[in-house]
C-alpha cells in the first residue's frame, strides 16, 4: 500500500515550509517555481544512465550509483565551483559523517543545460525568501539506487538532517520497483507522515532544520529496477567540510 503525495500548488510553499517544514511538489508546480518550461527537464533523465557506482557505501552495499557537483548561487548567477569532496559530520550523518567522499562530477553537458540552472536557481529563491537574500552553498546530487543485489537502499543512514539549510529531493524517474516511500518526522516533535513520490519530476522540500528524513528500501517488481532523484542542498554561510 502507497500514499498519495500532498502536493501542493507552487504559490503555497513558502507558506508550507514556514508552517511545516516540508512541501511537496508535482511536475507542473516545480516547473512554475522554477519558471521552467516542462518539456526541457526531458533532456535530464539519460544522463542517470552514466552514474560510476558509489565506492564509499560503509554497508557494503553495490546499490547507489552517484555524480556530484557545487555551485554558488548569488541572485540570478549560478556558479559552479572547482570540483570538491562531499562532507558531512557524524552529527548528520553517523554511516558516513567524517568521511571526504570524491565523487566524479557530474558532466558538463548536463551542467550547461539551461535548465540545470534554472533549477537550483528557482529552488535558491524560494530559500531565499524564508531565510532573507543571501549567497546560497548548493551541494546537487546525481542518484540512481537499483536492485541489482535484489535490495536497494536510498537512505542507509537511515532518518536524517543534512547539515544545510534546506533540501530539495526530485524524482527523476523510478522503473520496475516496489518500495522508496518517502517519510518526514518533525525532528523536535511526535507528528510525521509518509507517501509515494512517483510523478517524475515531483519534488519534496524540506527545513532540514525542523524536518528529518528518510526513503524506504526498494525491490524489483521482477528482474531488476531502479529509482532516479536529483538532490539538492542548500546552505547558507559556505559549503560544509572538515575545517
Amino acid at each position: 500500500m502507497s500514499f498519495q503525495p500532498p502536493i501542493i500548488p507552487a504559490t503555497e510553499v513558502p507558506a508550507a515550509l514556514r508552517e511545516r517544514g516540508y512541501a511537496v511538489l508535482g511536475r507542473d508546480g516545480l516547473c512554475e517555481l522554477a519558471g521552467l518550461v516542462s518539456s526541457a527537464l526531458d533532456a535530464l533523465p539519460p544522463s542517470w544512465n552514466d552514474l560510476p557506482l558509489d565506492g564509499f557505501l560503509r554497508d557494503g552495499g553495490r546499490y547507489r550509483s552517484r555524480r556530484h557537483a557545487c555551485f554558488i548561487v548569488d541572485g540570478a548567477s549560478v556558479t559552479q565551483v572547482p570540483h570538491r569532496a562531499h562532507w558531512q559530520p557524524v552529527e548528520y550523518n553517523a554511516l558516513h559523517g567524517g568521511l571526504e567522499r570524491w565523487f566524479e562530477p557530474v558532466q558538463p553537458d548536463v551542467v550547461s543545460r539551461p535548465v540545470w540552472a534554472g533549477l537550483i536557481r528557482g529552488i535558491a529563491a524560494t530559500c531565499s525568501q524564508l531565510k532573507g537574500e543571501r549567497p546560497w552553498f548548493v551541494e546537487a546530487h546525481q542518484f540512481r539506487i537499483d536492485t541489482t543485489d535484489g535490495i536497494g537502499r536510498p537512505t542507509p543512514e537511515g532518518a536524517h538532517r543534512d547539515g544545510v539549510d534546506f533540501v530539495a529531493v526530485l524524482l527523476v524517474g523510478r522503473e520496475n520497483i516496489k518500495g522508496g516511500e518517502t517519510r518526514v518526522f518533525e525532528a523536535d516533535g511526535p507528528n510525521g507522515l509518509r507517501f509515494t513520490l512517483t510523478e517524475p519530476w515531483s519534488a519534496l522540500l524540506l527545513d532540514d532544520a525542523r524536518v528529518i528524513h528518510e526513503s524506504t528500501p526498494i525491490q524489483p517488481l521482477e528482474g531488476t529496477g531502479h529509482r532516479d532523484t536529483l538532490v539538492l542542498t542548500f546552505r547558507s554561510g559556505g559549503f560544509q567540510g572538515p575545517g
